[in-house]
């Protein structure tokens, strides 16, 4: 049905952080027009960060919603158009694309860039939302250096705690990894790695420990820690026990490390191929094309592709590859070819 469309557009990008922004600032100085939804995280990841310092072209550092709202602003200034909607379904039965949107508005496009990212798991603990940019972090890469000499703890027993331990003990004072069971969930690469580091005493590893609360405030940042603690394992589901044991422990920075939530469920029913984890697979590789999906015209940019490196700058550089391939896309279509084909006899 297309009573109830909106409008139609050439382009319609998901999301709003640095592969969002790249790709519509590429997408709007190649006319094509990109309506770019916000979603239900404006900005993306970064706006969790105080400072970003790893950023080029920024030697003093700049905090992570101003990085985004210049990027806002310069998509805008080449005719990009933002809105605050959120994107729930899009429907690839047919083309052009249906985009239906949380509200009930529905729009149609001709391609599709998703960049919607991946959400960082946090563990909801008093204290979490208050410090999120303040020393709280979910990336260990972006703000370990802020807190350097200070003790620091690491909470996760996956890959992703074990690499941003390793990381911080460039930094850090101590690196405390609290994991709330025994064993490890990591490869036996990284528990050997951390292992060394446990050895030379820069990583101290905390079992059958979870954190409970975090203390301090947005203008001094982490004061301190309370954790629970019990041998039989996740303690916070056995605070009544006698021998749960809860206390308070020095730390100046906390950074969770249990893992992402790719944004891909408003993509399930397109066809579109996710890995096991449910980032979305594209064709990557050397050559062009590297952003496409397994559905002509639906392309992927950013966290919600990137599992791995996870940083500004690769979103930024993965947003740059997603608009030129919609571009090149855009122009095979049957409409684009003809209006190219036309427009120097009207010049004529």
């Amino acid at each position: 049905m297309t009573e109830d469309v909106v409008e139609h557009r050439r382009l319609i990008i998901a999301g709003t952080g640095i592969a969002g922004l790249t790709a519509a600032i590429y997408a709007a100085r190649s006319n094509n027009d990109p309506l770019v939804f916000e979603g239900d995280e404006p900005g993306g990841q970064l706006t969790l960060t105080t400072d970003v310092a790893n950023y080029p072209g920024f030697p003093e550092g700049i905090s992570g919603p101003d990085l985004v709202n210049d990027m806002k602003e310069q998509a805008q200034q080449f005719g990009a158009e933002l809105d605050h909607g959120i994107v729930e379904n899009v429907d690839a039965t047919d083309r052009p694309f249906r985009v239906e949107l949380a509200n009930g508005d529905a729009y149609t496009a001709d391609a599709v860039i998703a960049a919607s990212g991946a959400s960082a798991r946090t563990l909801g603990v008093p204290g979490e939302d208050e410090l999120m940019g303040y020393g709280v972090s979910t990336c260990a890469t972006c703000d370990g250096a802020f807190f350097r000499d200070e003790d620091m703890l690491v909470v996760g027993g996956g890959d992703a705690a074990m690499e941003e331990a390793t990381f911080l003990t460039k930094f850090a004072d101590t690196v405390y990894l609290a994991h709330r069971r025994e064993e490890f969930r990591a490869e036996d690469y990284w528990i050997d790695r951390v292992q060394d580091q446990v050895e030379s005493g820069d990583i101290e590893i905390m079992r059958n420990t979870e954190l409970l609360e975090i203390h301090g405030s947005a203008e001094d940042g982490v004061d301190h820690v309370t954790l629970a603690r019990n041998d039989e394992g996740y303690p916070s589901e056995a605070l009544d026990d006698p021998d749960t044991e809860q206390f308070d422990f020095d730390v100046g920075a906390v950074f969770l490390a249990i893992g992402h939530t790719p944004n891909t469920g408003y993509l399930e029913d397109t066809g579109v191929e996710l890995d096991e984890a449910g980032y979305l697979q594209t064709e990557g590789g050397v050559g062009d094309g590297e952003t496409a999906t397994a559905v002509e015209g639906l392309f992927g940019a950013g966290d919600v592709v990137d599992h791995h490196y996870q940083q500004a700058v690769t979103a930024a550089g993965m947003g740059c590859k997603a608009a030129l391939d919609a571009d090149e896309y855009l122009e095979s279509l049957p409409e684009a070819s003809q209006a190219t084909e036309t427009a120097p006899q009207a010049d004529d």
